[in-house]
């Protein structure tokens, strides 16, 4: 949560506001900083809440990073930024690459959509790209398939410029109220004919791929090319650039908690010996623990872990058993609130030490976990 001051008939008010915008500062990067050769297929690699969109097969690449080039004077500390570093000058048909967000449907009901109060929205955004001329950004409303794009004109290369674009209501299609995905929000980066060959949908319409990025730019057609955006906000009405609330800055704590309810790491890689939590030995080969998130996930998450090769990268240690544990380990069992189990697929026989409380550690600096329930 944040305190902003607006202006409401030239008399300041106080206005506290939870951004509907995830992250949109870029200043929480949970999975690493830098993340180079994307292209290939989508996914989270950098600032949280901001993955990848792949289409088709593209064989431009990219480095994505967390970078430090921001509009000067804003408050603002950290950008996305696309680096182009293998071009495609005319990407196949069906290509497409963008940076994209998910919004959770129930936090979408306030837009009213499926009514006739039904209520327009503003994105406001930094950008700074190398390639000048017309851009697009595509909603995708998942529940009905109903899509809308606009676009918006990067005016001088290399140049921090601020945007507002307005999307239309929408009084047919309606946002079911549960976690699952609401909008899907999109900023093309480069483009085939498949999305530009129609008729740019600047109502909301049932989806069709040729309308959502018509007059795009290819931001791929150099390895000069650089894209940047950062300071991204959804304003419920219709504002400009003179007229659209100060951005929603949060605290590093919040932003990071509403961040954690897609993804965790829970081990830090530079920490060995830590203590992970408290359990007990279930069966012959498996060990239960239970711990309680910081935040309770959107949904259960798919667990990963780091145990690979032959390294024993974890270790369970009761009064009567101290033992690593490598390659054959598995975890499963987690839920929101925090319950798995480490399971030794290899066969180590702990049958007559069952009930017998214990923890576990990470025996290796390199081992992690990750907890992902994005959408």
């Amino acid at each position: 949560m944040s305190i902003t001051k607006v202006t409401d008939g030239g008399l300041d008010r106080s206005r506290i506001v939870t951004p509907l915008i995830i992250n949109g500062d870029m200043s929480v990067a949970q999975r690493g900083t830098s993340a180079t050769g994307l292209g290939a297929s989508s996914g989270y690699n950098t600032c949280d809440r901001w993955n990848l969109e792949k289409e088709g097969s593209p064989s431009a690449r990219f480095t994505q990073t967390q970078s430090t080039d921001v509009p000067t004077g804003q408050g603002f500390t950290t950008s996305l930024k696309m680096d182009c570093t293998t071009a495609a000058g005319s990407p196949d048909a069906d290509d497409a690459l963008g940076v994209q967000t998910l919004l959770e449907a129930q936090d979408l009901q306030l837009l009213r959509y499926g009514t006739s109060s039904a209520k327009k929205i503003t994105l406001s955004f930094w950008v700074n790209a190398t390639k000048t001329g017309t851009h697009a950004i595509w909603i995708y409303q998942n529940d009905d398939a109903r899509s809308q794009a606009q676009t918006y004109t990067v005016n001088t290369t290399n140049t921090w410029e601020k945007k507002t674009v307005v999307f239309a209501a929408d009084t047919t299609g309606v946002i079911d109220n549960n976690n699952g995905e609401g909008f899907r929000i999109t900023w093309w980066i480069t483009t085939g004919t498949n999305r530009t060959s129609g008729t740019l949908a600047t109502t909301w319409e049932s989806h069709s791929n040729a309308n959502v990025a018509v007059g795009q730019v290819n931001n791929a057609d150099s390895t000069d090319n650089n894209w940047y955006i950062t300071g991204v906000q959804m304003e419920i009405g219709e504002f400009d650039t003179n007229t659209i609330p100060p951005f929603p800055f949060e605290s590093r704590d919040s932003n990071l908690r509403r961040c954690k309810r897609y993804f965790q790491i829970y081990m830090d890689a530079s920490e060995s010996l830590k203590d992970l939590m408290g359990g007990h030995i279930h069966d012959n080969d498996t060990f239960r623990m239970t711990m309680l998130w910081p935040v309770e996930f959107r949904a259960t998450p798919s667990l990963s872990s780091s145990s690979s090769g032959s390294a024993d990268h974890w270790r369970v240690i009761t009064s009567s058993i101290n033992t690593n544990y490598g390659s054959a380990v598995t975890f499963g069992g987690t839920n929101k609130s925090g319950q798995f189990t480490l399971v030794d697929t290899g066969g180590t026989d702990m049958s007559s030490h069952v009930d017998d409380p214990g923890y576990m550690q990470n025996a290796v600096s390199s081992c992690y976990l990750k907890l992902d329930a994005e959408l």
